[in-house]
């Protein structure tokens, strides 16, 4: 198979504008989840609620949210991206704004449930999306460039929602205006996205780029895989290397939900900033994070020739030096916003890789969204068990100890993820392998 002498000037136009409405729909869906983290600020000084009774919603949000990933996963590579993430999305647009018609905490924790089952619709399907676009000898530079959504979705939310919130005089505003917002969002992606080049009449990815299609078991042809199959997706999750992926990402992302759960508050409870200003300092964390993903991609795929692994094992290893000192070294707003910005970069970049690109790699595009929404499913768990917890642990223990916690769990991934430094997919053509 020989690459094209010439780019074709549609395809190209299909890809950007698939890059461009994932983009958008992913960091939109950001805006109702970080409505709450916000909100947190007023509910706790209007009601009184607790950080124990606040995690409450945090808990109900993590745990549907890792239900979610496992099932719609799955459902994408059956169905297709499109119908699941168009549902999700509308559907998040709704829970968020009847969750600020509410006050009680039983009811936000319910609310929390839905909203994880909406919000788990985005990431694995629009993994899969990316894939049937972008093959994988690019993946590490557009990915990075990708991967920067959930970031920069992340840094907008935040700033957004205690904006609109401080504006309209209650926290109320901190769920109404972003589910206004996200529905804009729906509206541009039922309009602009498809599933497939095969969908507006252009070739697959790998016909076009001249490359081998990846497979999951290594004597095997693409024919012998057929997308939508229980078979890919038997495959998919039987695979050694998304296994050991997902239990690092289990191990890693309790640190993200944490941080972005709970960084507006930290940073109030440390300074005594207001609900803006602790937002806008809690920001510094998704504002590294985009740098992050981008270094982490393009030198897993300039440095690395496309190996994900060793960039993110050597990534973790410095976070977990940075998290065990950072409660001794916040010592004010500017300090916190520094070593938050310092976590965001180191953090970010194997996130994405474990659950992004590298998912997308060893799933391959027939399996990306089972991959994506597996490794992902498994980190909620662990999101859910550290992350939920984070307001008890707090409350009964200090920050400090929280944040210990997680500088152990960041050594333990990167050392369960050291073995696999030479790991990469195995092809069509039997040259590669996707063991250790």
């Amino acid at each position: 198979m020989n690459p094209p002498t010439e780019k074709n000037h549609a395809y190209e136009s299909w890809r950007w504008k698939i890059f461009a409405i994932t983009w958008l729909g992913y960091a939109g869906f950001y805006l109702t989840r970080k409505s709450f983290s916000v909100a947190k600020i007023g509910l706790a000084d209007e009601f009184g609620f607790s950080n124990t009774q606040l995690g409450y919603y945090d808990n109900a949000y993590l745990w549907a949210y890792m239900v979610g990933q496992f099932l719609w996963g799955v459902s994408g590579d059956k169905f297709g991206p499109r119908k699941i993430v168009m549902a999700g999305m509308l559907c998040s647009c709704l829970v968020g704004f009847v969750s600020g018609l509410t006050s009680a905490i039983l009811v936000f924790a319910a609310f929390g449930i839905a909203q994880g089952l909406c919000q788990s619709t985005g990431w694995p399907n629009l993994v899969k999306n990316m894939s049937s676009w972008f093959s994988q000898r690019e993946r590490g530079v557009v990915m990075g460039w990708w991967c920067t959504n959930y970031a920069i979705g992340g840094l907008v939310a935040s700033p957004f929602a205690g904006w609109a919130a401080e504006q309209m005089g209650t926290w109320r505003w901190a769920f109404f205006a972003p589910a206004l917002a996200l529905f804009g969002i729906f509206l541009l992606f039922a309009f602009f996205q498809r599933n497939h080049p095969e969908d507006v009449g252009l070739p697959p990815i790998e016909e076009y780029h001249g490359e081998p299609a990846l497979v999951l078991e290594e004597d095997e042809t693409p024919d012998e895989e057929p997308e939508g199959s229980w078979k890919v997706i038997g495959e998919v999750l039987s695979h050694p290397t998304v296994w050991v992926m997902a239990i690092v990402y289990f191990c890693l992302k309790p640190t993200r939900y944490a941080i972005l759960f709970w960084g507006p508050k930290y940073v109030n409870e440390a300074s005594g900033s207001g609900m803006a200003e602790s937002a806008l300092v809690s920001a510094m964390f998704e504002l590294a994070g985009p740098l992050g993903v981008l270094f982490a991609g393009v030198v897993s795929d300039k440095i690395f020739k496309s190996r994900r692994m060793p960039i993110a094992v050597i990534m973790l290893g410095v976070l977990a030096i940075v998290l065990f000192y950072f409660n001794g070294l916040a010592k004010g707003q500017t300090s916190i916003g520094v070593l938050l910005f310092l976590i965001g970069f180191l953090l970010y970049g194997p996130d994405s890789l474990l659950s992004g690109t590298a998912a997308m790699d060893f799933g391959t595009k027939k399996g990306a969204a089972t991959a994506a929404g597996f490794i992902n499913g498994l980190g909620s768990l662990g999101a859910a068990i550290g992350g939920g917890m984070a307001g008890w642990v707090s409350d009964h223990y200090g920050w400090d100890a929280l944040f210990n916690t997680f500088a152990g769990m960041t050594i333990l991934a990167a050392l369960l993820l050291a073995p696999f430094w030479n790991a990469t997919p195995a092809t069509s053509r039997g040259g590669k392998k996707s063991s250790p």
